[in-house]
Formats: structure tokens, C-alpha cells, sequence
């Protein structure tokens, strides 16, 4: 079993590991900056863009905080904004319309807590392939986990990625090239339904000593 963060809709890699692998979500750590769990990356008329979830920060004097325990800044219209920002890459890719409605809930309704939002919209990519989600969490904290195998890393904005895929038709990719291991969103508006074959034909999991 293999203990990976939720993260805001997951890059194709770690959508990838989740698809091929049994999965433990780890919902027991401190929060960190600079990863995945507030980001995403997608691919925009300007090139790779960053869309970021705000969140009310701790502060030094309140010591670490947990993942779990991490409150959404909803002060800002963060969900608006990405919402047109998602809207305006997409809307001329082959499947936008057809997974517009589930994907448009998630900014139109209020989370609190920002592990729960990530969760959500994981279960929302795995309701539109069609698939099963993993339910599993973690139940204590652990730095070296005993029965399951880390990739925690996944989550982080510095991990380097060797994703085996191939190419795949990309709405400004006359522009700026092929944009690699973007969020699952861009394969999802771009393939639809066959991302599951796509990822099945062309991703290498890593070895079960990895």
C-alpha cells in the first residue's frame, strides 16, 4: 500500500500512482508550504499557469498546524476565480462541456477545511473515469511508515517526476509545445473518457521496490 497526500486535483504522475496502486491517503501530518496541497498547474493561452487555494495561516506563534486542520481563506473569491480561470482554457477543449457541470460544483459550494476540498475533488475526478476512489486514511503519524510504502514526496512542488507517457493533444499545445505532468483536469478536458486507457497503455509504475 502505498501513503500519498490528497492533493488539489493531483498532477498526472501522482493520478497515475493513485490509478496503479492501493492507496492510503495520509490525513495525520503538518501542513507544508510549497507543495501541492494548495496548487495546481494547467495549461493557459499564456502558457503553464498556477492556480493557488489561499488558507489561513498559523502564524509562528501557534507552532505547526495538520494538513487536516488547515481552514480555506474563503475571505477571497479564490473559487470564482479559478472557476473563469479553468473556464477560459478550457472551454474550447474537446471535453469541457461534457464534465463541466461535476467539475463547476466544487466552486460553487463553500469547504472549510482544505483537506476535505482536495478529497472532493479527487472523488470528483474518479466519479467522471468512472472509477472507484481509495477510502483508506491514515490513522496515526508516522516519519518512517511500518507497513506501507512513502510517497509523500509526490506532494512536493520540487519532487522531479520521470513520467513515461506520451504526449497528448493539448488546447494551446500549437503555442508553447507539449506542457508536461500538468493537473489530471488537463487530461480529463483534453482526452475525456479515454484517460483511463490513455494512462493504462502509457504510464510505467514504478517498481514494487520503488
Amino acid at each position: 500500500m502505498k501513503l500519498i497526500h490528497p492533493t488539489y486535483f493531483p498532477n498526472i504522475l501522482t493520478f497515475s500512482y493513485i490509478m496503479h496502486h492501493s492507496i492510503c491517503w495520509e490525513v495525520e501530518d503538518n501542513y507544508q508550504k510549497q507543495t501541492f496541497r494548495n496548487r495546481t498547474y494547467i495549461s493557459t493561452d499564456r502558457g503553464k499557469h498556477i492556480m493557488s487555494i489561499p488558507i489561513v495561516h498559523a502564524g509562528k506563534a501557534n507552532g505547526r498546524k495538520k494538513y487536516k486542520d488547515v481552514i480555506i481563506d474563503n475571505s477571497y473569491p479564490w473559487q470564482r476565480q479559478h472557476w473563469r480561470t479553468l473556464e477560459t482554457a478550457y472551454r474550447t477543449s474537446p471535453f469541457f462541456e461534457f464534465y463541466e457541470d461535476e467539475i463547476k460544483t466544487l466552486y460553487t459550494q463553500t469547504f472549510e477545511r482544505l483537506l476535505d476540498f482536495n478529497l472532493k475533488t479527487i472523488e470528483i475526478i474518479f466519479d467522471c473515469l468512472q472509477l472507484e476512489m481509495p477510502k483508506t486514511t491514515s490513522e496515526i503519524f508516522e516519519e518512517i511508515p511500518a507497513n506501507k510504502k512513502d510517497f509523500r514526496s509526490l506532494a512536493s512542488a520540487k519532487f522531479k517526476h520521470q513520467l513515461s507517457i506520451e504526449p497528448y493533444v493539448q488546447v494551446f499545445g500549437d503555442r508553447h509545445g507539449f506542457l508536461n505532468n500538468l493537473s489530471i483536469l488537463d487530461l480529463l478536458f483534453n482526452v475525456g473518457p479515454n484517460a483511463v486507457n490513455y494512462l493504462n497503455q502509457e504510464f510505467i509504475p514504478p517498481k514494487e521496490n520503488d
